[in-house]
C-alpha cells in the first residue's frame, strides 16, 4: 500500500497549498534546503549590475578623463562639447545676400551704388535747404528734415555692408555687429514709421484747423513729438534685439538675408521661438498698424474738410501738399506690413529679400526724390540757395 504526499490540506475551513519551492523576502527558499538555485540567481543579478557598471565606467571616462589624458588638443575638443551643451557656439554668421545670383551680382553692385548715392544726395540736399532757407522753418519741414536725417543713418546700417558682399567671397559678420546692425536698424524703421504718424497729424492740423496749427504744433510740441518717435522707436529696437538675441545659437550660421533681419536670424535659433516670436510680432502691430490707423483717421478728417472747400486751386493744393506723404506711407507701410505682420514660419527668402529691397532702397529713394522733385516749396528753397552764388529762375 503506498501513501502519495497530500498536495494541500485545510485549517480551520482555510485551504493551504503545499509547494516545493517559494521567494520569501527576495530569496529563493527550497523544501529540501538547496540554496543552489538562489545562489546561481543571485550571481546572474551581479553579473548584469557589473556589465551596466562598465558600460557608465566608460561613457565617464571617454567624456571626461580622456580629454585631460590626451592634453591640450582633446582639451579643446572638451570646451567645444561644452559651448555646444551651453548654446554659444556660434560666434559670426555667414550672410549670404544675394551669393546665388552669380555673376548678376557685380550689376546689382553698380545699380545698388548709384540708388545709395542718390539717396544719400537727395536726403543731404534737403537737410541742407532746410537749414539754410527761413521760408521752410515750419513744423512740416522740421519733420521732413528729421524723417531725412533718420533714412540717412537707417540706409547706412544696410547698404555699405551689402555693397560689400556684393564684392567679396568672405561674407561674415560676426555676433555683436549682427546685433548691434539690427538694433539701429529696428531704431530708425521704427522712427520713420512714427515720424510719418507725426506728419499725417500736421497735415491734419494744418488743412483742418489752419487757425488753431499755431498752437497745435509749435516748436515745443514739435520738440516733444521728434523726440518721443526716436525714444519710441529705439525703446522698440532694444526690446526686439534683445529677444531674438538672448536666445540660444548653436549652429548653422547662414543667415539667408542681405542684412541682420530679424525673422531670418530668429530661424537660425537652437530653441523654441514661440513666445519671442508672438511679443515680436505683437510690437510689430503696435508699430505698424497703430501709427497707419492714425494715418488714416487724419486722411479721412483732411478729404471731408477739402471737399468742404469752395475752389478747385484750393482743392488742388490741399490734396497736392499731402500726395507727397501719402504715396510714402502707401510703400513704406504696404512692404513693412508684408515682411512683419505674418508668421516666421511663411517666410520666404527670395520673395522677402525682393521686398525688403522695396522698404530699404526704394522707399528712402522714393523719399527723397518725391520731396525735393515734386514739392514746389522744396524747389523754390533749392534754387534760393544755389542762386546766392548766381542767378536761379524766379518763376519758380
Amino acid at each position: 500500500m503506498t501513501t502519495e504526499e497530500p498536495h494541500s490540506f485545510n485549517i480551520d475551513n482555510e485551504h493551504i497549498e503545499i509547494v516545493k519551492d517559494f521567494v520569501y523576502l527576495g530569496s529563493v527558499i527550497s523544501l529540501n534546503v538547496d540554496c543552489s538555485q538562489e545562489i546561481k540567481r543571485r550571481l546572474r543579478f551581479g553579473r548584469a549590475v557589473m556589465k551596466e557598471l562598465e558600460k557608465s565606467s566608460r561613457i565617464v571616462f571617454h567624456c571626461f578623463l580622456a580629454p585631460i589624458i590626451s592634453g591640450e588638443k582633446s582639451a579643446v575638443n572638451l570646451q567645444n562639447r561644452v559651448n555646444q551643451t551651453n548654446f554659444s557656439s556660434v560666434t559670426e554668421f555667414l550672410l549670404l545676400g544675394f551669393s546665388s545670383f552669380g555673376e548678376i551680382q557685380l550689376i546689382l553692385f553698380a545699380v545698388f551704388l548709384c540708388l545709395y548715392l542718390i539717396i544719400l544726395s537727395g536726403n543731404i540736399t534737403i537737410v541742407t535747404v532746410i537749414c539754410l532757407d527761413h521760408s521752410l522753418h515750419i513744423p512740416m519741414y522740421l519733420f521732413l528734415g528729421i524723417l531725412s536725417i533718420s533714412e540717412t543713418c537707417y540706409t547706412f546700417v544696410i547698404l555699405p555692408k551689402m555693397l560689400i558682399n556684393l564684392l567679396s567671397l568672405l561674407r561674415t559678420i560676426s555676433f555683436i555687429n549682427c546685433a548691434t546692425r539690427m538694433f539701429f536698424f529696428l531704431g530708425f524703421a521704427i522712427t520713420n514709421c512714427m515720424l510719418l504718424g507725426v506728419m499725417g497729424y500736421d497735415h491734419y492740423a494744418a488743412i483742418c484747423h489752419p487757425l488753431r496749427y499755431p498752437l497745435l504744433m509749435s516748436w515745443q510740441v514739435c520738440g516733444q513729438l521728434a523726440a518721443t518717435c526716436a525714444v519710441i522707436g529705439f525703446l522698440f529696437s532694444l526690446i526686439g534685439s534683445l529677444l531674438v538675441f538672448e536666445l540660444p545659437f548653436c549652429g548653422p550660421n547662414k543667415i539667408n538675408h542681405y542684412f541682420c533681419d530679424i525673422t531670418p536670424v530668429i530661424r537660425l535659433a537652437c530653441t523654441d521661438t514661440y513666445i519671442s516670436e508672438r511679443v515680436i510680432f505683437i510690437g510689430g502691430v503696435l508699430v505698424l498698424i497703430v501709427p497707419l490707423t492714425f494715418i488714416c483717421i487724419s486722411y479721412g478728417f483732411i478729404v471731408c474738410t477739402t471737399l468742404r472747400i469752395p475752389s478747385a486751386e484750393g482743392k488742388r493744393k490741399a490734396f497736392s501738399t499731402c500726395a507727397s506723404h501719402l504715396t510714402v506711407v502707401i510703400v513704406h507701410y504696404g512692404c513693412s506690413s508684408f515682411v512683419y505682420l505674418r508668421p516666421s514660419a511663411k517666410y520666404s527668402s527670395s520673395k522677402d529679400k525682393l521686398v525688403t529691397v522695396t522698404y530699404t532702397v526704394v522707399t528712402p529713394l522714393l523719399n527723397s526724390m518725391v520731396y525735393s522733385r515734386r514739392n514746389k516749396d522744396v524747389q523754390v528753397a533749392i534754387w534760393k540757395v544755389i542762386g546766392r552764388g548766381g542767378f536761379y529762375p524766379k518763376a519758380l
